[in-house]
């Protein structure tokens, strides 16, 4: 399966019968064999460790992709790639100067006593929502008295479709339950048309719970409102993806179709891609410099862990074997679930399949239950904790649950070098919801983090309070300007913070 011309990264389908060569070659050039020009370009290593010549610095493509037999595995992007002085190390692509965006929603508000500070100024600790990112709290920059005005303006509709559904575009949306929806273009697709013809995808939209965009799930309002964040256009809703599986055909290939019983034979195929690309990947650590060797042991770990733990998930998953509606790979545990997909989002960076993402760790209106970590309760309901300290501590239990799965994350990238740093360094992380406190609703004084974003400036270690009613697109706007996608103005914006940085 090809993408305007160009082989997706990962495929394990049935092998052409033409080709029978295993090579690194670069996924832009279809033509690259062993002893033609193009393979000399690639750097083709030939079937049987035939060398057309050896990969160096100097000639080792960023699009170079292991081949195997019906099998290609990309590449992370490693300095033998972007030698220097050279023109691309001038560019986005470089590791120095790449830009990622990565927004997390969570739902049904927050206990809110836990979640700020007590006092304004350097965070001496975080609040005990945050404390899982205890050991990166210098990279934590806390932003109070931001309001998402849009949704109070609605007329219609719950507060929670409201919330989810103005969260990113900070505007009203059509009141709808049909297919008529109508929003605005999320601040997230603004910074993707940016890296647009720079990655393989635009964005990457993931989540854990339902992902329905038609139907009314809050208020009369359409489930698009309450189950994505996301909107690529006016009337685009970009729905979230929550099956692991899934999630790795799309950023690493498919089976070659989108059948369920081709799925299901895929699934059933036992050989990792890493067997099936092992000679060449040999015979290219040989070919790397000390740091890219390391480099590309830890990304090849990193893709043999998903892999078995998505096999594991499906083995151990209660539900029946694949069916239309039960797709397998979903695992049953929260929190497995979660940090299988961050991890699948760790990897998509680190590859730079994509530098945009989404992610809801769970949808507004969620009634999910969490027995793991003592809370039988159903979360929207005991979102409406009428102020007793019982539901408010257990509230909180869900809300720093949450947090976790997300500094799963954030702890990954931190640990992943990347350029002069680490990939924590050329990410913009921001974490928050649309409500406040979750029993009145209120949609001013939000719970908003920003993670990460060392490189372009972003000073962290503060709890920043803003004048109540701040407009939260403003803050969209001064990440806007940072990631190089200015906007004059954005939704309901009145200007642009200047507390990114300093304040």
């Amino acid at each position: 399966m090809t993408t305007a011309g160009r082989p997706l990264f990962w495929a394990l389908s049935e092998a052409p019968r033409f080709n029978s060569e295993s090579c690194v070659t670069s996924s832009n050039d279809s033509r690259a064999r062993p002893g033609s020009r193009a393979g000399k370009r690639a750097g083709v290593i030939g079937q049987g460790g035939e060398r057309s010549m050896v990969i160096t610095k100097k000639h080792l493509s960023r699009r170079a992709v292991l081949r195997g037999v019906g099998a290609s595995l990309a590449l992370p992007l490693l300095d033998g790639m972007v030698p220097a002085l050279t023109a691309l190390n001038q560019t986005a692509a470089s590791p120095a100067r790449l830009r990622r965006l990565g927004v997390f929603y969570v739902p049904n508000g927050m206990s809110m006593g836990y979640w700020f500070p007590k006092a304004e100024g350097p965070l001496q600790e975080l609040p005990p929502t945050l404390r899982s990112l205890a050991a990166l709290k210098d990279r934590v920059l806390l932003l109070g008295g931001l309001a998402d005005k849009p949704a109070d303006l609605m007329k219609g509709g719950g507060d929670h479709a409201r919330s989810a559904g103005t969260f990113l575009t900070a505007v009203p949306f059509k009141l709808t339950t049909g297919a008529d929806v109508f929003a605005a273009v999320s601040m997230d697709q603004l910074v993707a048309r940016q890296f647009a013809n720079e990655t393989q995808l635009m964005s990457l939209e993931l989540g854990i719970e339902s992902n329905a965009m038609v139907g009314m799930c809050d208020g009369g309002a359409s489930c698009a409102y309450t189950n994505t964040i996301a909107w690529r256009t006016p009337t685009t809703p970009l729905p979230v993806e929550r099956d692991p599986r899934a999630v790795f055909e799309r950023l690493f290939g498919t089976s070659g179709s989108t059948d369920q019983a081709a799925r299901v034979a895929r699934l059933k195929r036992e050989r990792s891609i890493l067997d099936v690309v092992a000679p060449e990947l040999n015979r290219l650590q040989r070919n790397l410099g000390p740091g890219d060797r390391i480099k590309l042991s830890e990304y090849v770990d990193s893709v043999r862990d998903v892999e078995r733990r998505i096999q594991t998930a499906e083995q151990q998953s209660s539900r029946e074997l694949p069916l239309v509606n039960e797709p397998a790979g979903i695992p049953d545990d929260y929190a497995t679930h979660a940090k299988l997909q961050m991890d699948l989002l760790a990897l998509a960076y680190q590859t730079d399949l994509t530098r945009v993402s989404t992610f809801m760790l769970a949808r507004e209106v969620s009634g999910r239950a969490y027995p793991e970590i003592g809370v039988s309760d159903s979360h929207h309901p005991l979102s409406h904790h009428q102020d007793e300290q019982a539901k408010l501590e257990r509230l909180h239990k869900v809300n720093e649950y949450h947090f976790q799965q997300f500094a799963h994350l954030v702890a990954t990238v931190a640990a992943t070098p990347e350029g002069d740093g680490t990939m924590l360094d050329h990410t913009v992380f921001l974490y928050g919801t649309g409500i406040s406190d979750s029993n009145t609703h209120f949609h001013d004084d939000l719970p908003i983090a920003v993670v990460g974003g060392q490189s372009v400036g972003i000073k962290g270690g503060r709890y920043v309070r803003h004048p109540r009613g701040t407009p939260i697109a403003n803050l969209y706007l001064a990440i806007l300007d940072k990631l190089g996608a200015h906007q004059e103005a954005f939704g309901d914006s009145t200007g642009r913070l200047d507390t990114l940085t300093s304040g």
